[in-house]
This record gives C-alpha cells, sequence and structure tokens, in this order.
C-alpha cells in the first residue's frame, strides 16, 4: 500500500513536472509574441525603424539563451528602397473623419496628398473600353469641376476585376485615384511610390460626388538598411546542417496612430524559431543548427534573397530548410509548401504525425514563392514553408493581433519538427 501511493505520488509529481515545462513553453512564446507585437515595435517596419527594434530585440533573445553568432555577428545587412507613411495620415468625407484601416486604405505606393478630391466616378463599362477610359481621363485632367478619378468595384465579378487589373496603378502615374471596395482590407509594402496618391473606400462610406479631404504624408526611402540574423548551435558532427527559419518583419505604419501588429504574421513564427532554438540549445543534436530570422520578406522576400546570393553558410551544406510562418492557431493542421516537390520528407511528415496523434492534418501543397523558402528551393537546396490553419483569419490587416492568436497546437508543431529533425 506504501508503494502504490509513492509511484502514485511520483507519476502525479512527474506529470506536474511535464507540464510544467509545456506550460513555461507557451508562456515564453506567448511573452516574445506580444512583446513584438507591442506598439513600441511599430508593426516592425519601416517607420520609426521598427525592423531595427524588433532585429535588436531577438538577438537579444538569442544571446539569452546561448547561442552564437556563425560569423562574427549576428547581422547581415542588405539595403532596398521603401515607400512609407510616417506622418499624416487622415481623409474626412464631409465632416466624417475616416478611420485608417477600417474605413480607408492607402495603397503601398500611394504619394502624398494635401489637396480637398472631387473625384469622377467613371464606368465600369468605360475603364473597360481602352479609347473610352482614355478619352474619360483626359476630360477629368482638363476639367475644373473633378481632379480625380473613382471605380467602384464593390459588385464587379472576379472575371472583370481581372481583366481590369493594373490599371489603377497606371492610372495613380497620371492622377489621384480612388478604388471603392466592399472586401477585407489587406495591406502591403511596396518599393515604389506613384506620381499621385491612390486610397481605397469601403462602399458603405463612400458617397458618389461628396468631396474628400484628403491629407496623406508619404515617404519614400532609398537604400533603407535593414539586417538578417544568423544564430548558431554546432552539433556533436560536422556533417550535416539542419535550417530554421522565419521572417520578423511585418508592415509597419500607416500614419501616427495605425499600425500592423502581424501577430500571426509573423510574430507567433519568430516566437516559435526562438523557441526551437532554445529547445537544441538545452537539447543538443548531432546536426549543426542554424536558425535565421530574415528581414524584409513582406516586401518581396528582399532578405532571403539577399541570403541565398551572399550566403553566410555554404548553401550546399543545408541538408533541409524549415521555414516557419503563421504559427499561432493549428486547430486545422498545418499546410506544408513545397510538399509535391520533396515527397519523401513530406510522406515522412506525415508519417510522425499519424505515428503521434499530433495534428489534424498535415496538408500538401506544391511550390510556392509564398515565403523565405522559395530562394532556397530555387538553390537547389530542400526546403519546407510550413504554415498553420485555424478559425484566425486575420492577415495583413490591423487586426492581426497578439490577442487574436490561440496557440492552440504550438506544442505538437514543436513536437513534430523535432521528430522530423531526427529523420535526417
Amino acid at each position: 500500500m506504501i508503494k502504490i501511493n509513492f509511484l502514485k505520488s511520483f507519476s502525479l509529481f512527474g506529470f506536474c513536472l511535464i507540464f510544467g515545462s509545456i506550460n513555461a513553453q507557451i508562456e515564453d512564446v506567448r511573452r516574445i509574441t506580444k512583446t513584438l507585437c507591442s506598439t513600441e515595435f511599430h508593426g516592425r517596419g519601416y517607420v520609426n525603424k521598427g525592423d531595427s527594434i524588433a532585429a535588436e530585440f531577438i538577438v537579444s533573445e538569442f544571446k539569452k539563451i546561448g547561442l552564437k553568432p556563425y560569423k562574427k555577428t549576428f547581422f547581415q545587412k542588405f539595403q532596398f528602397n521603401v515607400n512609407s507613411f510616417p506622418g499624416k495620415m487622415e481623409v474626412i468625407e464631409g465632416t466624417k473623419k475616416l478611420i485608417p484601416g477600417v474605413h480607408f486604405l492607402v495603397d503601398p505606393s500611394c504619394a502624398s496628398s494635401q489637396m480637398i478630391w472631387h473625384p469622377k466616378l467613371v464606368s465600369i463599362e468605360v475603364a473597360l473600353d481602352k479609347e473610352q477610359l482614355k478619352k474619360e481621363i483626359e476630360l477629368i485632367k482638363q476639367s475644373n469641376r473633378y481632379n480625380a478619378v473613382a471605380f467602384n468595384f464593390s459588385k464587379v465579378s472576379k472575371d472583370t476585376l481581372k481583366l481590369l487589373a493594373g490599371l489603377t496603378d497606371q492610372l495613380a502615374q497620371v492622377l489621384p485615384v480612388l478604388e471603392v471596395v466592399n472586401q477585407k482590407f489587406t495591406w502591403s509594402v511596396s518599393q515604389i511610390q506613384f506620381k499621385f496618391p491612390y486610397i481605397q473606400i469601403q462602399d458603405s462610406i463612400f458617397k458618389d460626388g461628396q468631396e474628400l479631404d484628403v491629407n496623406i504624408e508619404a515617404k519614400w526611402i532609398q537604400n533603407y538598411t535593414s539586417r538578417n540574423i544568423i544564430a548558431y548551435k554546432k552539433g556533436k558532427r560536422k556533417a550535416k546542417t539542419i535550417v530554421f527559419s522565419a521572417h520578423y518583419d511585418h508592415l509597419g505604419q500607416m500614419g501616427t496612430e495605425t499600425f500592423f501588429p502581424g501577430g500571426n504574421d509573423n510574430a507567433s513564427g519568430t516566437a516559435m524559431l526562438l523557441s526551437m532554438a532554445k529547445y537544441y540549445s538545452e537539447n543538443p543534436n548531432e546536426y549543426n543548427l542554424v536558425f535565421i530570422a530574415f528581414a524584409g520578406e513582406e516586401i518581396g522576400l528582399v532578405g532571403s534573397h539577399y541570403f541565398v546570393e551572399h550566403p553566410t553558410i555554404p548553401l550546399s551544406k543545408i541538408n533541409f530548410l524549415i521555414n516557419l510562418d503563421i504559427m499561432g492557431s493549428g486547430e486545422e493542421g498545418i499546410t506544408v509548401v513545397n510538399a509535391t516537390k520533396f515527397e519523401n520528407e513530406f510522406n515522412q511528415l506525415v508519417k510522425i504525425n499519424e505515428e503521434n496523434q499530433l495534428l489534424t492534418q498535415v496538408k500538401k501543397r506544391g511550390p510556392a514563392a509564398n515565403s523565405d523558402h522559395y530562394w532556397f528551393s530555387e538553390k537547389g537546396v530542400p526546403s519546407f514553408f510550413i504554415y498553420t490553419q485555424g478559425p484566425n483569419k486575420h492577415y495583413h490587416d490591423i487586426f492581426d493581433t497578439y490577442e487574436e492568436l490561440s496557440f492552440k497546437e504550438y506544442e505538437d508543431i514543436k513536437s513534430l519538427l523535432i521528430k522530423f529533425v531526427q529523420y535526417f
């Protein structure tokens, strides 16, 4: 009887230790994600050097974990041009001040504007006819009544929108453009700036014939310096190298008051990257483990492209790269990009998941240039891009916050990745 009670007590103690460890890991991931999403990081973009603030934080976390730089420094600098919005961000319709990111959105390539807009609404039929549209634009430019062109795309079919693709971008080089939509706003970052301003507005707000007081400050920055971060854990052998990567940058700010937290995309992936680094720091592997936090992903995979063109690690020595992006949920499983390209590895991933009953599904997807794995696989480096699926659908909007993340399958995803590395 005493022995049984002792065993029960020991089992309970062991369970508490395991549960406590898991809970501590998740709390650490939450801490990192919440920090990266905070206003002090300015959306990890190019207003107030938000990306640089994030970079310094990530390096401090790597140092805390006990990892070293692969070379003499954690940083790999590179440059690119970027359009930013550091100041005024106001659109007033009549007497109503519109809310950025809710009522209106500036195009990433939008130019500055300090004027009262009198937009002329042009029909879709005219927009589809090049000659008629050309005449209409000339009339607007010569008009004393109108000084901008507007299109209502809120009820246009997807096929028609395909036919109109690129039209508004072209016109923003000629005169101010207003686009009326009824879909969720999705923002991005641009390396160019149009000659004229270009904004989107929700159809529930738009009133044909209503003037708009538009006060927008856009700043095009040439040769902006950003940094990839490379950390290293030497293995017990030198035979193989496994790379984990995640981009830490996001969209930044749209004016002084509106910022994009980037909770799921990709504070969550950065936190998972640091979590994997901490695990392998505490549990040394026979492989060399490299952890890369990329900058410049949102502006066109710029950081990872720079890395493969200027590798600090010979690409030929990388046995596999696992890119982590959008790691904040998982209730509906994960999707694996490049699964059809590296089928043996994908099948092994599925096998591990089924044997250990971890995730609801491991979904197959073919190659796609949608995250930092892309340039590596183009150079012949075997790689996966893994992202979670779940009820949180916020993406590239102001609602992608830390509070929206469940981290429901964090521990199962981490277990899957650890077991997958053992496959090599």
